[in-house]
């Protein structure tokens, strides 16, 4: 067994909010800065959903000793496991170490599981029902393998930046959206039985920066990872919210992100920790770090951070902010006992609140090899024997596969009714998105390139392609049933040919283009992660107008991970239909054809097209400019982005052509009409507004007379140690040498801030009282119906969406507040119902540090998108409504 490291107990100096390893470049005082927020906040054991998990897991955290609290909270280290982290274990008690796996799309590195489709492309169902099952599905399979702990949902990145790499993972720049696809998600993920990670909390809006030492070996002169700026109103009204709905839907753990929040790093920043998820959002679960995002030992603690994964400091260093230096720490009195109690409730509380049981199921794959046989411990080669069983958890979840990502297909342009197609009589099929990847699906690492048709991007938060249905399979298919010619040319550059095949009489073109992005460490076609521009990848621009030269009858399919730039071709008269086909999954060509040929209703945007990458008001942040130091990224458009940034442009400039968006928020055709009618608001008797009040418990000690000798710590005898495995146990009786610190023996007052260590009663906020915050703020308002009638002759899904006007000064015309699908046959109508709480007609108020109902008239509007929404009305509030 290595040592322990320096950083974890003495060697820490108060910058910002919190304790940090030195060295580290000097605060500088006109830089963003993030408030202390100590004690780290215990649970309450009064809060819903928990108390009888609460209770049992109190019983067994009261029962473990020192060695064994500390393994629940540290990693094994990098392919230390079978999983991409897992905890220590409990052999004692029967327990294996929780098993962690990547992912928003399905179970990285498995072999015999499924893909789905983006979260991202789930947001454009606008369908909670399906939101909920795919993530139910996802947890099923990631429970058949073993999985106690799936790294999915993601509101971080919530999608600020069109142009950022990994905003497919998420579902969209709208925290409303996202916040139902959180809480959906973290439901359906719970039900099969496997806690829910909300992930990466937060203002992770770009890859560019977020780690020091990947962006220097892009070439990269920086020290210290970039902060992302972000004030107090937008932080609550914008990046918090979606993570409120996931806490209040229960959702099991929380990771914290690579990046600094207001030169705070966020898996040790104690303001958002400590004071905005634990302490405001009454979060009970356990916070863990991505991976390689703790700095930090004692400080880390501190501030809120309950399991670090992998565990390592580096990769395979065999070294430990936590392990046997957490021992080491609450030996000395430099962690709290109860601070490490608080840990190892928070997670067997999750544990035992989702279901699991010791003795945990046993994990049948390997993360680090599709062998049947091979080494635990992968990052040694130790103990070779059988680590994977090939366990096919694929379920019937083809199906869902398939309709998650037709519905999510957004129809943008349909001239003449050219759509749905039925049994066209020559259909050419153009582009190598419509293709296969001549090295097989799975032929590029983490799915880092743009090879054949995009049914994922790339990164940490991929998955093995089962198979993958293309689009040239599945067109081909229906051609051959309907008795079509069909002929397809793969390629975006056979210019020659692709235009005499389009030019023959009769024939309907389908164009297949993308742009692909993903996560930083991979860099693909000099595209960081981050998309460089907003334009299509491998010439599409080109190869749509090539085609379209041609052929008077071109639809374009467009698989991407945001919005692209449509504005040299979309208006060309040859351009008969655009389709968005998101990141979809294996079932990608089934899902295209359900949706070309009208068998399935598309879905509708859930991010704004705009006419040019300026128009959106944000850009990655690509040049460092804090002179070596953190990268500073203000995020000084506050609450606008997408949609609210360009409804404020052209309110400001109602005759910008650029301010006004391609196709806005919301959008999508149907193959049908719908009317809108009859909108009713009922409610308005509002009680009084009661902040909460009160304190906590005393920070509870769960295991009495716990021996502080260092000698009743030491490495066991009987135990042979791996090499890079991480151990809670110490190596020399002697805790200077130990902790191979030449400064050991500071106390914690010597260099955390104060109160950190304080387990007195703490004050309550007023804007917290259970998970989710102040009860009140989830208390229904209003209720708003509204009568759809189809308009049309087929039957069609539509999708309402309700719009708010807050009113006041600088705030956004309007807010998205609600939304449903409705499935209505012809010529027949339906009413849709959606509720509006208090959280949803209130604003973050800076002054009282509470959402507040404002007094300004406040109008409902209900449409088809952000930009038609022809019904409106005023609400009527009661008074003693507001604050």
């Amino acid at each position: 067994m290595k040592g322990s490291l320096v950083s974890a107990l003495a060697a820490l100096v108060a910058v910002g909010d919190v304790a940090v390893a030195t060295p580290m470049t000097p605060r500088d005082d006109a830089l963003a800065y993030s408030p202390p927020h100590y004690p780290s906040p215990w649970m309450n054991p009064a809060a819903e959903d928990i108390k009888y998990a609460y209770d049992r897991a109190r019983a067994f955290v009261s029962g473990l000793t020192l060695p064994e609290k500390v393994n629940l909270t540290t990693g094994v280290g990098w392919m230390g496991e079978r999983c991409v982290g897992n905890t220590g274990s409990i052999p004692r008690l029967g327990m294996r170490g929780l098993c962690l796996q990547d992912g928003p799309v399905g179970i990285r590195f498995g072999d015999y599981n499924s893909v789905f489709p983006a979260g991202q492309l789930s947001a454009a169902t606008w369908d909670r029902v399906l939101i909920n099952k795919r993530a139910r599905a996802m947890g099923e399979e990631a429970k058949g393998k073993g999985i106690d702990i799936l790294l999915a949902p993601v509101a971080g990145p919530i999608g600020r930046i069109p142009a950022g790499g990994r905003n497919w993972e998420g579902f969209s720049p709208d925290p409303y959206l996202t916040g139902v696809g959180m809480a959906e998600s973290a439901r359906g993920i719970r039900s099969a039985g496997v806690i829910a990670t909300a992930k990466h909390f937060v203002g992770n809006e770009q890859e560019h920066f977020r780690q020091a030492g990947e962006a220097q070996g892009q070439g990269f002169d920086i020290d210290e990872s970039m902060s992302s700026n972000i004030d107090d109103k937008t932080m609550h009204e914008l990046y918090m919210w979606p993570f409120a709905d996931a806490v209040y839907a229960g959702v099991g753990a929380v990771m914290c992100s690579y990046q600094q929040v207001n030169n705070s790093y966020g898996c040790q920043n104690s303001k958002l920790l400590n004071g905005l998820l634990k302490d405001e959002l009454g979060f009970q679960g356990f916070v863990m770090s991505d991976w390689q995002a703790q700095h930090t030992g004692v400080a880390s603690a501190a501030a809120g951070l309950d399991m670090t994964m992998p565990g390592d400091t580096t990769f395979n260093s065999g070294d430990s902010f936590w392990g046997a230096n957490l021992t080491l720490a609450v030996l000395n009195g430099t962690v709290p006992a109860w601070r490490l109690d608080d840990m190892a409730l928070r997670i067997m509380t999750t544990v035992f609140n989702t279901g699991l049981e010791p003795p945990l199921p046993e994990i049948n794959f390997s993360s680090w090899t599709l062998d049947t046989v091979g080494p635990i411990h992968a990052s040694v080669g130790e103990n070779v024997e059988v680590i994977n069983q090939h366990v096919n958890v694929q379920s019937d979840h083809a199906p869902l596969i398939r309709e998650v990502a037709a519905k999510g297909t957004v129809l943008l342009k349909n001239e003449g009714g050219v759509l749905p197609l039925n049994k066209p009589k020559f259909l050419a099929v153009i582009g190598e998105d419509a293709g296969p990847n001549p090295r097989g699906p799975n032929g590029c690492p983490d799915r880092g390139c743009d090879d054949g048709t995009l049914a994922m991007a790339w990164g940490s938060g991929t998955s093995n392609f089962p198979y993958l249905v293309t689009p040239d399979q599945a067109l081909q298919a229906q051609a051959l049933e309907d008795g079509t010619r069909y002929e397809s040319i793969l390629s975006n550059y056979q210019n020659a040919a692709t235009r005499a095949l389009v030019r023959q009489d009769n024939a309907t073109t389908i164009v297949f283009v993308n742009a692909d992005s993903g996560e930083g460490y991979i860099a693909v076609d000099e595209n960081l992660g981050d998309r460089k521009n907003l334009t299509l990848w491998k010439g599409g621009d080109e190869l749509i107008k090539n085609v379209t030269s041609e052929c008077a009858n071109t639809i374009v399919v467009i698989h991407s991970t945001g919005p692209v730039l449509l504005t040299e071709w979309y208006d060309n008269p040859n351009v008969t239909a655009i389709l968005w086909a998101g990141v979809p999954g294996q079932e990608s060509g089934n899902s295209i054809t359900d949706v070309l040929y009208g068998r399935v209703s598309p879905g509708r945007t859930p991010f704004t097209w705009g006419r040019t990458l300026e128009s959106y008001g944000t850009a990655i942040l690509d040049k460092p400019n804090n002179g070596g130091g953190a990268p500073q990224d203000d995020f000084s458009e506050g609450v606008f982005i997408d949609y609210r940034h360009f409804d404020r442009a052209t309110a400001r400039n109602p005759d910008d052509a650029d301010a006004a968006p391609i196709y806005e928020f919301g959008f999508g055709l149907s193959y049908t009409t719908f009317e809108y009618s009859d909108l009713q608001i009922s409610g308005g008797a509002v009680r009084e507004y009661t902040p909460t009040e009160g304190e906590t418990i005393e920070a509870p000690v769960l295991s009495e007379d716990v021996s502080t000798d260092p000698a009743d710590y030491q490495f066991p005898t009987d135990i042979r140690p791996i090499e890079q495995f991480l151990y809670p146990f110490l190596n020399s009786t002697d805790p200077e040498k130990a902790s191979r610190d030449p400064k050991y023996g500071q106390t914690a007052e010597e260099f955390l801030p104060p109160g950190a260590t304080d387990g007195s009663p703490q004050p309550l906020l007023r804007s917290s009282g259970q998970p989710g915050g102040n009860p009140q703020l989830w208390e229904v308002l209003f209720t708003v119906s509204v009568t759809i009638t189809n308009t049309g002759d087929v039957e069609g899904d539509e999708v309402p969406q309700v719009y708010v006007s807050l009113g006041g000064d600088d705030e956004p015309v309007r807010v998205l507040r609600g939304f449903g699908r409705v499935t209505v046959p012809p010529g027949e109508s339906v009413v849709f119902k959606t509720d509006l709480t208090r959280r949803d007609l209130s604003g973050w108020d800076v002054e009282v540090q509470d959402w507040v109902i404002n007094e300004h008239e406040k109008t409902v509007w209900v449409g088809s998108s952000s930009r038609n929404l022809p019904l409106s009305a005023t609400l009527e509030f009661d008074e003693g409504t507001y604050e």
